[in-house]
Order: structure tokens, then sequence, then C-alpha cells
């Protein structure tokens, strides 16, 4: 019988860590840490990594103690006003291989005492990123509803994050997908209980939920530029129809598109430009 990766002594020692959140203390149970949080999830990021691979190959699953998928335990207190050290969680995240950091698309798993959840997509995405991302579902409407609509996705997913108060000032104001264009975080969840991440097959059941998420999560990094995986694609071939009032917000650089030359041309008042991973960009 496989071996659980998590025991209840994860939750036990963050719930003792939230009642002593100091230095001192998390010193004299340092052992604690390794042994009952870091440990398993580092194994737990190991053990996912072939199984990524066959989910998306532009996933990174990286099992380090720093610079890895998993976050530190220290909490960045410079602009807080909870000086409290540590977290009172423990996470992973894993994110594109072409992402900079946690506000990269990528899949996440929070473990916390009353809070154990899987993620799926992109959290504080910048400016510049989060206009595509609205540019996409403006001119992908069927495509974005087709992924977000599907039956099974509802059913397991529900769509979470912050969003504006007013539509965004990039998309007509009187667009169907108001909703989904005022969101700022872009992100789908499932939520687990401590004993389903205590079972032995979580690793299983927290992957099957990363794949059903891979349309999801194709549809922003295909939004961002970022290299899709065709084999979840909903509709093939990325394409997207701009107005050249609306390509003008988006940071687009001439030169190099991903091994190919994008130039725009703009007689008329629409450019369509196609974009095909691993292909040419072509009007």
């Amino acid at each position: 019988m496989t071996t659980p990766h998590f025991t209840p002594k994860l939750f036990s020692f963050l719930r003792d860590l939230a009642k002593n959140n100091d230095r001192d203390w998390f010193k004299a149970n340092q052992a604690r840490f390794e042994k009952d949080v870091r440990e398993p999830l580092l194994r737990f990021i190991a053990d996912s990594a072939p199984r990524f691979e066959k989910i998306s190959p532009h996933v990174l699953a990286v099992a380090k103690k720093s610079g890895g998928a998993m976050f530190r335990i220290h909490r960045d207190t410079r602009f807080s006003n909870d000086k409290s050290p540590y977290k009172t969680h423990a996470a992973a995240q894993f994110r594109h291989a072409y992402g900079k950091d946690v506000h990269a698309p990528g899949y996440y798993l929070h473990l916390e005492p009353g809070s154990v959840f899987m993620g799926a997509g992109i959290w504080r995405p910048d400016t510049p990123s989060v206009t595509k991302i609205r540019a996409a579902i403006v001119h992908e409407p069927d495509r974005w509803k087709k992924v977000i609509g599907a039956a099974a996705f509802k059913k397991r997913f529900v769509m979470e994050g912050e969003s504006l108060k007013r539509p965004p000032r990039t998309v007509p104001k009187d667009h169907p997908l108001m909703e989904d264009l005022k969101r700022k975080d872009f992100i789908v969840c499932v939520h687990y209980t401590q004993k389903d991440a205590c079972d032995a097959g979580f690793l299983t059941t927290f992957l099957k939920d990363c794949r059903g998420a891979s349309k999801f999560m194709g549809f922003l990094a295909e939004a961002l530029t970022f290299p899709g995986d065709p084999a979840y694609s909903s509709s093939g071939p990325f394409s997207i129809t701009m107005s050249i009032a609306l390509l003008t917000t988006l940071p687009i650089q001439r030169g190099s598109f991903f091994g190919s030359r994008l130039r725009l041309f703009g007689r008329s008042n629409v450019t369509v430009i196609r974009y095909r991973p691993g292909g040419s960009a072509s009007r």
C-alpha cells in the first residue's frame, strides 16, 4: 500500500505554530517542521514531477528547500502591520516555466488546518498580463465559454479571487462576459478536507484535478503568449482578432515571437494575428 505523503502531524504542527508564532518556539520545534512539514511536501513535489510531464511539459515541479515549488515558511513582514514571522500554512506552486514568480500561471496546493485546496490559474497578474487575458476573452468568447462552461469543469471547480467594481477601460462596457472581464484574479479551486490530504491517494486526486483544469490553464498561458499544450486546447491553434485601438494597450515588441517575426500592419481598423505554438505568426 502506498504511504501517504502527509499525516495529521503536519496540521498539528501548523496549529501549534499559529498559537506560538515566534522565533524561539520555531527554533525549538525546527525538527518537527522538517520531519512533519517540509520533508513530506518536498517528497510530494518530487513524486509529482514525472506525472506533471503527462499533463504539461511546461509545468515546473522542483523539489528544493529554496527556489523550488515549495513556498518559504517565513513571512515577508516589511509592509505588514502583522509582524508574525511565520506563515501558518504550507504551500507549493507548480508554475509555468515561462513565468517568473508567484504571479505566473500555474497550479497551487495549500495545506492549512481547516483549509486545504488546489488552485489553477493566475493570481494578481500585472497590468500588461491582465490586459492580454481580457483581450483574449473579448476576442475568443466562444472558446472561453467552452472552457469554463464545460459540465465536468463547472461541477468540480469554483472560480475564486477578487474583481473590479467597475468595468476595465480596455474592454467594451456592454460586453456579455463583463463579470469575467472584471476579474483581478483568474483562479479556479477545488477544496479538500484534511482527511483527503492525509490519504495515500491524495497525489493522484490532486493531479487529476490539475489535468481537469488544463484547458483553463492553456487559455491563460496562450493569452500571455506562453507556449500552450495543443493536446489540451479546446480549439486548436490560438487565434486572436484585435482592433488596432486595443492593440495599442498591449506591450508588443518588434522582433522575435517564439521563433518567428511578428509585424503589425494597420491599414484597416482590424488586424488578424494567428499564433501557432511552435509555428509562425501570420496576419
